[in-house]
């Protein structure tokens, strides 16, 4: 006798991060749902245009704001960002070049550094300075 398996679903925040996109701008049926895996599956695989269009113009949840200025999350919140951003606005900081962008630049890459050296001492590539 085999066993019917579940479907596993998620609440749409969830989906939502795991998509990369800002909730409160998803479609309502999105918003007011469950998501299950296959659906997920779907929508990573073949995006829908409101997936499509949310990805390219935003508004983008602070990770994803984050990772395209190359700063951290903590970051933002030091520089008094703390709201999504389109993609329009973070065109318009890249090109502004506040000297927090720059810092926090700074900040992030030699934060990596570390985490990357601490990482090759514990496996042994080299040992930690």
């Amino acid at each position: 006798m085999t066993r019917q398996r579940s479907t596993q679903t998620m609440k749409p925040a969830t989906a939502a991060k795991k998509l990369g996109v800002y909730l409160d701008a998803t479609p309502a049926e999105f918003r007011d749902g469950v998501i299950s895996r296959e659906e997920l599956d779907a929508m990573q695989a073949d995006p829908p245009d409101w997936l499509r269009e949310l990805r390219r113009d935003g508004p983008h949840p602070r990770p994803v704001v984050a990772d395209r200025l190359g700063v951290s999350i903590s970051g933002l919140a030091r520089a008094g960002i703390t709201e999504p951003l389109t993609t329009e606005q973070i065109t318009a900081l890249k090109q502004e070049q506040p000297e927090w962008l720059g810092r926090e630049r700074t900040t992030r890459a030699e934060s990596q550094r570390e985490a990357a050296r601490l990482a090759a001492a514990r496996s042994g590539d080299r040992p930690a300075n």
